[in-house]
């Protein structure tokens, strides 16, 4: 079993930075696939970035060059460093964890862990 915890969401004005934090519980973090998600209103969940137990990246097409993923195994922790934030990216940010190691599908339903979700706001 994995818990985890989101921070650093808040407002924040078109153009400018957040970095988002998700603390995993368990002695095997290394082992994960990692994701960050956003669900906006009306919308379903989607996939904004993962890492595999690797480190290889993957992002979806509109956070490219704007968004980092990364990991810290020691600290069993996982980020998602956002820049130059634009309205659309406002959303609730989810952490999801996959027990496989391996990304796979990036669909929501295919992840075994969450978080509790952190809210962004951009505003214009």
């Amino acid at each position: 079993q994995v818990q985890l915890v989101e921070s650093g969401g808040g407002l924040v004005q078109a153009g400018g930075s957040l970095r988002l934090s998700c603390a995993a519980s368990g002695r095997t973090f290394g082992t994960y696939a990692m994701g960050w998600f956003r669900q906006a209103p009306g919308k379903e969940r989607a996939f904004v970035a993962t890492v595999n137990w690797a480190g290889t990246l993957y992002y979806v097409d509109d956070v490219k060059g704007r968004f980092t993923i990364s990991r810290d195994n020691a600290k069993n922790t996982v980020y998602l460093q956002m820049n130059s934030l634009k309205p659309e990216d406002t959303a609730v940010y989810y952490c999801a964890a996959k027990s496989s190691g391996s990304v796979g599908s990036v669909h929501y339903s295919t992840w075994d862990y969450w978080g509790q979700g952190t809210q962004v706001t951009v505003s214009s």
